[in-house]
């Protein structure tokens, strides 16, 4: 593989370290105000969401989340009714992390011009959105910001961020905390690309492919811009029961940005070994093949294919499969959590490991993959 031709993450502008290396100022002044309120957070930044402890029996968990720049694939297709879909998974499906039910959503809506029908069109994507999760949108705010934005289409620029709470008892939060080797990872499926790595394919498939967001190739069974618009996958109604049943779960994960390494942020210090893949979508190979890009870019980058884990103890990972069968959602057990200082990550079937914040080639890192 040349790399005059292919393409990296950091080489289409978005440089993930360099963005955690500049929040430490940001994140210095933010902690400084927990002292502000009696209701402190209970979990330090970066985690998927946040819990704040208002009662002895009620905790409420709270994140803020965007679509990014899958928006502008909207834009070019001008097909705007699911990416408020989006928004709500992106934030719903984090607050489910730290064992929380989702509740309610406000949004904000910045654009170019307040045009009716583009704003009722986003509406629908919303109203669906919150249908799947069963909360609540009580408001948000649209704000008209012309010379701050710049899109695909002149006049329909347009961001969405949202942000999401729910409830939970604050001695039930999770985040890890009580994972341990042979606990094993359920993995359940994502619909495509969801809402991260769209820089990248964005560049691959439009600047380097040459194709348009109307064209159709044979490897999808619809047009590029479609398929790259599939909404996220929300996964609030088999968490919830999960819940709701009472079932021992130790830690979940939203598979976004920087796929399986979302499993090191568990606070028990264990690594990973996924050493089963589901059916990885179409979409995947063909931003790969045309991009050019090796097996540990992609798994740096996307889902591929698993959009949410659940960790359990093994004689629970069968109930989480059928809760999740019953919902829809394909799934299967892939993968066990180790013994592992380091709280590496191994992608057996494509030797992979984890290492600096990405993807290696296992053979280039020692130890070996740890057994079950």
């Amino acid at each position: 593989m040349g790399s005059s031709q292919s393409l990296k993450y950091d080489s289409v502008g978005v440089q993930t370290l360099q963005v955690e290396g500049g929040l430490s100022d940001l994140a210095h002044w933010i902690t400084r105000t927990f002292e502000f309120n009696a209701a402190k957070p209970q979990l330090p930044l970066g985690y998927f969401a946040n819990v704040l402890r208002l009662t002895p029996d009620l905790g409420l968990a709270i994140s803020t989340d965007g679509v990014g720049t899958k928006l502008l694939v909207a834009q070019e297709l001008e097909k705007y009714d699911t990416v408020g879909i989006d928004c709500v998974a992106m934030n719903a499906n984090d607050i489910l992390c730290v064992g929380a039910r989702p509740v309610s959503l406000v949004d904000y809506i910045a654009v170019q011009q307040a045009d009716a029908k583009f704003l009722g069109e986003l509406a629908k994507g919303f109203y669906e959105g919150a249908r799947l999760a069963g909360i609540n949108i009580p408001g948000g705010e649209v704000a008209q910001v012309r010379e701050m934005l710049h899109g695909a289409r002149a006049g329909y620029a347009f961001d969405l961020v949202g942000t999401c709470v729910g409830t939970v008892h604050p001695e039930r939060v999770l985040v890890g905390q009580d994972v341990r080797p042979g606990d094993v990872v359920v993995g359940i499926a994502s619909s495509g690309i969801h809402s991260n790595g769209f820089t990248l394919a964005r560049r691959v498939l439009f600047n380097q492919a040459g194709l348009s967001v109307n064209e159709r190739i044979p490897e999808l069974a619809r047009s590029v811009g479609e398929e790259l618009l599939v909404p996220t996958q929300l996964y609030v109604r088999e968490v919830v029961q999960m819940l709701d049943e009472g079932l021992a779960l130790k830690a979940m994960m939203h598979v976004t940005g920087d796929g399986f390494l979302n499993l090191t942020r568990v606070e028990a210090p264990v690594g990973f070994v996924i050493d089963k893949l589901l059916d990885i979508p179409a979409i995947f190979s063909v931003i790969q093949t045309r991009g050019q890009l090796d097996d540990a870019e992609m798994f740096r980058v996307y889902n591929m294919g698993v959009g949410f884990c659940v960790v359990v103890e093994p004689k629970d990972a069968a109930r989480v499969q059928a809760i999740a069968r019953a919902h829809g959602k394909a799934n299967a057990v892939i993968g066990y959590a180790a013994s592992d200082r380091d709280r590496r990550v191994w992608i057996t079937p494509r030797q992979l490991v984890s290492q600096a914040g990405r993807f290696v080639p296992a053979r280039a890192a020692a130890p070996a993959c740890p057994a079950r």
